[in-house]
């Protein structure tokens, strides 16, 4: 088997199970050199998967995941969360003068199949950089502003997954622009890394989502509760959708026996954490005709293994082929949410709301779990110690953040103040 000397990572044919050459790869890193390489390998499959319907923008992030990751793991022999800024300003000096023969001069695909091991293998002729034959690697300041705009992303998202605390990215950027050392618009101050749905933008949501669950309830009342699920208690998808060694049932939601009060158990979340999320009563009504459609009793008692979102049809392969009770994962769900927003856009874009429907389109399933918070603060005034608990977030300075995160919230709040207060 010939590959290259840099292994591409992500397979896009195969993203959630992972390529057997690059699982290998991966469980050696992991035993000798970076025992968090694995981990962090999943964390870079979850940030790829969310873009994977934009297919130039999935592109650019493998491309800048893949390069980033080999020099952590191959070169600085180090996990991505251990950098500061002056490791990542050692990878930006590496991607400035890579090692020649890792400079390829033709796009090439980073996969190809291969009939003898009956599988999808590395490429031998791709390399991670590419250049212009006949002339010296150069890495444009346009390249470099996006190599590091998408690695800033990336650490945002794993700072929002609690893997970190630290974006070295936008340490970086921050230090060189004060120094002029790169453009100053690569420094920006994060108004984006917390997106979330304005009001306006979130009642298309939910109004598309009850539509379609009225238009067609076999296929969307599960629709229906996932989005109301995820947003009450600012779930990660990952959080409610089958993996391995966990599948969500019915009985996480428990009523404690003292207070009454209904919560949402989550046993294992991000960093290993559980929380208990409290459960609204709009909530518990959801719940309530989600499990009447499915032929439940209206709430679930305890120990309720009922699957949480179970499938329309019978797998047609993996471990549970031919199994129609059994839990979705990430991507059935991740792709469920994504056809609500889409139809959602349409209906803003219909109503004449063009700019609200084109920034809905750059929206995800994680991008709920910011509204639910961001809302819960901003519009429900719920205490920050509550909104954190629920979060599972291990400081409130990171709940915090949430507060008026939408530009527009700020302007609004400000309008009305006075030069002086007693005039």
């Amino acid at each position: 088997m010939q590959l290259p000397p840099v292994l591409p990572l992500f397979d896009r044919a195969s993203l959630d199970e992972g390529n057997p050459v690059v699982n290998q790869h991966l469980a050696e890193l992991s035993l000798a050199t970076v025992p968090e390489a694995g981990l962090i390998y999943q964390y870079a499959v979850q940030y790829l998967a969310e873009s994977a319907h934009h297919d130039n923008n999935f592109k650019a992030y493998r491309s800048e995941l893949t390069g980033f990751l080999h020099w952590c793991f191959d070169v600085a022999k180090q996990s991505p969360v251990s950098l500061d800024r002056r490791g990542f300003g050692q990878y930006i000096l590496y991607c400035q003068a890579p090692p020649n023969e890792l400079i390829a001069y033709r796009n090439v695909a980073q996969f190809v199949a291969d009939a003898g091991w009956q599988c999808r293998l590395p490429n031998p002729h791709w390399r991670p950089f590419l250049g212009k034959k006949g002339q010296p690697y150069q890495l444009s300041p346009r390249a470099l502003a996006t190599k590091v705009a998408i690695l800033s992303s990336f650490y945002t998202f794993l700072i929002d997954e609690e893997l970190t605390e630290r974006n070295p990215a936008t340490q970086w950027m921050r230090h060189n622009a004060r120094s002029r050392q790169v453009p100053v618009s690569l420094a920006w101050d994060g108004e984006d890394d917390l997106k979330a749905f304005s009001e306006l933008q979130w009642s298309y949501v939910m109004a598309t989502a009850r539509a379609m669950a009225e238009q067609a309830p076999e296929r969307h009342e599960r629709t229906l509760f996932l989005v109301s699920l995820l947003y009450g208690c600012y779930l990660r998808i990952s959080e409610v959708a089958a993996r391995p060694g966990f599948s969500p049932v019915m009985g996480q939601f428990r009523r404690d026996s003292k207070t009454g009060v209904w919560g949402f158990r989550v046993p294992v979340s991000k960093g290993g954490k559980r929380r208990n999320v409290a459960v609204s009563k709009d909530l518990l009504v959801a719940l309530e005709r989600y499990r009447r459609f499915l032929g439940l009793s209206p709430l679930p008692a305890p120990g309720d293994s009922t699957p949480l979102f179970i499938r329309q049809k019978a797998a047609g392969r993996g471990r549970e082929q031919g199994q129609l009770n059994a839990n979705l994962g990430v991507r059935q769900l991740r792709e469920e949410i994504d056809k609500l927003i889409s139809q959602a856009c349409d209906a803003a874009m219909a109503d004449g709301f063009t700019q609200d429907a084109q920034e809905m389109r750059e929206m995800t399933a994680h991008n709920i779990r910011h509204t639910g918070i961001s809302h819960d603060i901003n519009l429900n005034h719920r205490p920050l110690s509550h909104v954190q608990a629920d979060a599972g977030h291990d400081s409130i300075h990171t709940t915090s953040l949430y507060l008026h995160t939408a530009v527009q919230e700020r302007h609004q709040s400000a309008s009305n103040k006075k030069l002086d207060p007693l005039e």
